[in-house]
Order: structure tokens, then sequence, then C-alpha cells
């Protein structure tokens, strides 16, 4: 298979993953989240004689990925807007679901990335411990220890009562 049609492949393969991962990392700002997924499959593309093992390209893309979101804040100032709550339309039928989903997301982003990254690799990855090991560089016991942690923590942040009943 000639490289167009594999760097097509890989595109059509993993750009929904990539972009729902890139869009947690980017703190649910999907221009941002569009501009990592684009870069990244830029530099796989220029680096695609390097992918050997098609089974291997979902961790390779990821890996890449995560790669450009960092160098995405040694590039550039991100200029912070305020909203006034008056400005959010509340009284749409989404928005118990979007409160939820903002829940969740805020309680997220609270995790220190050590363990926020493994869990989103997981959650939204679908990566085993061992493929999370080797994309972060970790050993497999670690990433199952942060996993394990990330998800506590998220509990104790969403239900900070059952926490503290089941700590006193």
């Amino acid at each position: 298979m000639n490289k167009e049609r594999r760097f097509e492949a890989l595109v059509s393969g993993h750009s929904a993953l990539l972009y729902r991962y890139a869009y947690w990392l980017c703190d649910g700002h999907h221009a941002s989240a569009e501009d990592v997924v684009q870069e990244t499959f830029l530099r796989a593309w220029k680096s695609l004689d390097q992918l050997q093992e098609h089974q291997a390209a979902k961790a390779w893309l990821m890996t890449i990925l995560r790669r450009e979101n960092a160098r995405r804040f040694e590039r550039k100032q991100f200029d912070i807007v305020d909203v006034e709550l008056d400005d959010v339309a509340l009284n749409d039928d989404r928005f118990e679901f979007e409160l939820d989903s903002h829940e969740l997301r805020r309680a997220i982003l609270q995790l220190d990335h050590a363990y926020r990254d493994p869990l989103l690799l997981q959650a939204i990855g679908g990566f085993s411990c061992e493929e999370i090991a080797n994309i972060l560089d970790l050993g497999k016991g670690a990433v199952m220890t942060r996993v394990f942690r990330a998800k506590k923590m998220l509990m104790d942040i969403m239900n900070p009562q059952a926490s503290e009943a089941s700590h006193g």
C-alpha cells in the first residue's frame, strides 16, 4: 500500500478518537483540539515511514498528539475570556446533561496530569494498561495504580459527602 493510502487509512480510522482525546486535553476548546489533531496528522505524515506495524498506529498517534499538545504551550500565549452567567443560555433542554458533562469535565481537570492522562487514555482511548504504560513511558503497575487513584479522586471530587462518610 502506498504512503497516501496508508495515511488516509490512519486519518479515517483514528481522527474521531484523536479529536475526543484532544478535546479533553484542550479543556473543551474545539478550535484548539482541531489544531492539535491537525498538527498530529501533519507530524504523522512526515514520520509515516517509521510506523512499521499497523496495529501500533493508535498508540503511535496518541503519543504524537500528547507531544503536540505540550508544544502548543511552548508556542502560544492564550487569551482568557470572561463570560457572564447571563450570557449562557440556561433554558436549553440539554442543560442538565451538559451540566453533568461540565461537572465531570471540571472534576477530571482538577486531577494532576499524572493521574488524568492514564485515566483519559483508558476511558477515551480504550487503551489497556500495558499500552498506556508504553505511551506514557511508565511501568504497567504504575499505570494501574494511577488509574485506580484517579477514579477514587474523581469519586471524592464528584461526591465529597460520600467520601467524608467513608473516611470518618
